[in-house]
């Protein structure tokens, strides 16, 4: 069974192929997954394999570890482009979120001011005014939109809420505009016995027709790169992004291929 990826609250820093070299911090627990979608090709595992005993890290702790790891990195002339939440889960369900943030610009102040902070969010928090505030303040506010259609993204995504649709995320995403890059993972595949395939030219006009109506300043288009916990779902070439990339920029749209 496919596990959680991360094992402590500050990890690498390792190569991101759409951010460079990049500090990762988890704000999950470190030995188990708490996340409100359960995706299908989430590199962290299933939620299944439970929330671990070390529960989500505190303000207070994180705080300490980023600043002990970002002034050795200083000490010893190493470089840094970002400083990037992601890890075992959904790192806007940790409820000193937006605390951990403005913690985090201060260090960064500190130690590496021209390093950018960026959040991988799922945009299920959005509802929530102190999530909000604090996305606003990162560089890197990237938010998730796998599919404009909610059949589509419940699918893939998995939400825990059975409230969660495509429509209301979008009109959530609207109030970040040019705030906010959205992140698309494009895929194809079955799982449960049901097809599932957001490249279609359905779900791609749905996908157009959402970029336009949020108008994010970029929208990061990828596909699997790494093992899923679902086992039977296929990789979008780099021929076929940059295909459906074109479409989404002849809308007018930003979109970077990864």
């Amino acid at each position: 069974m496919q596990t959680i990826l991360f094992h402590d609250t500050i990890f690498g820093p390792i190569h991101s192929r759409r951010l460079g070299t990049s500090l990762g911090v988890n704000l999950s627990p470190r030995d188990g997954k708490i996340c409100s979608f359960d995706c299908l090709y989430c590199e962290a595992g299933f939620n299944a394999q439970g929330p671990g005993r070390a529960g989500l890290p505190c303000r207070a702790e994180v705080r300490t570890l980023l600043e002990e790891k970002l002034k050795s990195m200083k000490h010893n002339g190493e470089t840094l482009d970002v400083i990037t939440f992601s890890g075992n889960g959904e790192p806007t369900l940790n409820p000193d979120f937006e605390g951990i943030i403005e913690d985090t610009i201060s260090l960064r102040d500190r130690y590496f001011p021209n390093v950018k902070i960026s959040v991988l969010s799922n945009s299920t928090r959005l509802d929530h005014e102190d999530v909000v505030r604090a996305l606003l303040r990162v560089d890197n506010n990237i938010l998730k939109l796998d599919s404009a259609l909610t059949d589509t993204i419940t699918a893939i995504d998995r939400p825990n809420s059975p409230d969660f649709t495509a429509e209301r995320v979008i009109d959530q995403l609207t109030r970040f505009g040019n705030k906010c890059i959205v992140q698309t993972m494009m895929l194809r595949g079955e799982y449960d016995g049901k097809n599932i395939d957001n490249t279609t030219p359905e779900e791609v006009d749905a996908l157009i027709e959402a970029y336009r109506k949020i108008q994010p300043s970029e929208v990061m288009l990828y596909s699997i790169d790494r093992r899923t916990p679902a086992e039977n779902l296929k990789k979008v070439s780099r021929e076929e992004l940059e295909s459906i990339a074109e479409r989404i920029r002849a809308a007018g749209i930003a979109v970077q291929v990864s």
